[in-house]
Order: C-alpha cells, then sequence, then structure tokens
C-alpha cells in the first residue's frame, strides 16, 4: 500500500525490452536508504519489485500488463519518475490508501496557472468517470491529489480537475506535465469495492 506523498524524483537510466516484458533501472537516493530486494516502490504510481540495487540504481521488471495498461509502456531512458516507497504501521497516511495498481491512463488537457498554483485538466476513460467525484481523491502518476472539479460522467470525454500546490509542482514530476502527456490514474478502491457489492444486490 502507499499514500501518494511522493518522497522524490529518480530518472530512468536504462530500459532493457525483452520479448513480453521490460526491465528499468532507475536512479534514485530516498527511496534506497532501507531498501531491501523484494521491497515494493511505487513508480508514477505503479507498484514495482525491487530486484537488484547497484549503487544509486536499483532495478525492476515491469511485465506486459503493466507495460500495456500503464504510461511505463513508454517510458523511456532520462524520464523522470515519482517514487514512493510502501507505507509501514508508523507512517503518517498524509495522503489516501493507494494499491499502486493502475487504473487507466489519463491526458493532460490543459493547464491554467494561479498566482500560487496551478489547476490541471485531466481527462479520463469514460469506464473511470464514475468513480471520481469532487472533493473525493484520486492517485495522477502516483501522487494523492484531490479532485477540485468533474465534468458530467456521460460527456464523450470526461475530465476532471486538481489544483497543485507549489510544493506538488516543485517536487514531483507533475510541474512540468505538458497538454498531450500521459499520466496514470488510481482511483479510489473503496468506491469500486462499494459498486461490487451493491450489484449483487435485488
Amino acid at each position: 500500500m502507499f499514500t501518494g506523498i511522493v518522497e522524490e524524483v529518480g530518472t530512468v537510466v536504462v530500459r532493457e525490452e525483452q520479448s513480453d516484458s521490460a526491465v528499468l533501472r532507475i536512479r534514485a537516493q530516498r527511496v534506497l536508504e532501507d531498501v531491501e530486494l523484494g521491497d515494493s516502490i511505487a513508480v508514477n504510481g505503479v507498484c514495482l519489485t525491487v530486484t537488484a540495487v547497484d549503487g544509486d540504481v536499483w532495478s525492476t521488471d515491469v511485465m506486459a500488463e503493466t507495460l500495456i495498461r500503464s504510461s511505463l509502456g513508454s517510458a523511456a531512458e532520462g524520464a523522470p519518475v515519482n517514487l514512493e516507497r510502501a507505507v509501514t504501521p508508523h507512517t503518517r497516511l498524509g495522503g489516501h490508501l493507494m494499491q499502486g495498481h493502475v487504473d487507466g491512463v489519463g491526458r493532460i488537457l490543459g493547464r491554467t496557472p494561479g498566482e500560487h498554483w496551478e489547476v490541471v485538466r485531466v481527462a479520463l476513460p469514460q469506464e473511470l468517470a464514475r468513480y471520481v467525484v469532487e472533493k473525493g481523491s484520486i492517485a495522477v502518476d502516483g501522487v494523492s491529489l484531490t479532485v477540485s472539479a468533474v465534468s458530467a460522467a456521460d460527456v464523450p470525454e470526461p475530465w476532471f480537475e486538481v489544483s497543485l500546490i507549489p510544493t506538488t509542482l516543485r517536487e514531483t514530476t507533475l510541474g512540468a506535465r505538458a497538454p498531450g502527456e500521459t499520466v496514470n490514474l488510481e482511483v479510489d478502491v473503496i468506491a469500486k469495492y462499494v459498486e461490487r457489492l451493491l450489484g449483487g444486490r435485488r
């Protein structure tokens, strides 16, 4: 589990393509302070397993399912990525509970700067729109954010907006995401469980 509080921005230094997967080697510092093989680290919101550590570079295997369903499929060498270690029993839950299981890929539609923040509008897949509510939580590239506005769920291209504070703009990759770029989305898992449970009622 994760909370969406990004600890640092790392860099993809090697991408090794395999027949049905890829190996990413990522340079980092803070998330490697107490790392052990087999630990989980969220990379742009995707839960990945540490398979090797060499100095300040760690390796992870990314299977085909993840490459297809997340923006990691296009993560090139040199790309910055948001990193967060899995929570511990002593971790403050500063964001919201996240699984690191990406539900879909969104697209930045636009950015509106304010005096001290920016409002970012993101298009999302139609099938995810019903899980996104104003003042609810959503993870964008692994960053826990509060939804500030939503479109109607049944419009041809649904969208939501989030307001990014200076810390988020400065310390995560979202500060540099331009219109047209893709981002990983994870909706609130509680909404999905409630829908599933209510679907079984007559």
